[in-house]
């Protein structure tokens, strides 16, 4: 657990990159090797893209990184938040090894919450997944952001 712990951490420092409009996720991808390919932070409001989250665009990054193509086997993804419909969509697409994942989010999380899509048995690639790491330290910051817009 503590190796999960230090993943998050990652994406939480990640998640403080985003802009004071954004939502404050954060995501960083890990090669095969454990080497950081790509950090990301929510980027919807700063970019006017509703694709822009913070797990869309760090595997965006890792990708292009690679250079090999789309396929991101036996990488890890880390992630603040558990993840949206979008995102668990495009991490089972991109082949994603392990998703590691914080908060819980019961109103869109698509890894267990809503619904369970990076686990779903009709689909050809299913991730390990590891959530609830560090929930409360991930959580805290949406929570100040959205006691701020209220």
């Amino acid at each position: 657990m503590s190796s999960d712990q230090s993943l998050i951490r990652e994406a939480l420092a990640a998640a403080r990159l985003a802009g004071p409009r954004d939502v404050p996720i954060g995501a960083v991808v890990y090669g095969p090797d454990g080497t950081e390919l790509a950090r990301a932070a929510n980027a919807r409001e700063e970019l006017g893209d509703p694709t822009a989250h913070a797990e869309i665009l760090a595997l965006r990054a890792a990708a292009a990184r690679l250079g090999d193509g789309w396929r991101l086997e036996n990488c890890t993804l880390a992630v603040t938040v558990e993840p949206c419909t979008m995102c668990a969509g495009a991490i089972v697409m991109a082949r994603v090894g392990l998703l590691v994942f914080g908060a819980w989010e019961p109103k869109t999380g698509a890894v267990g919450s809503l619904w369970d899509v990076v686990r779903d048995r009709r689909l050809t690639h299913r991730p390990q997944v590891r959530g609830g790491v560090l929930a409360a330290e991930c959580a805290a910051p949406l929570e100040e952001f959205f006691a701020r817009q209220r």
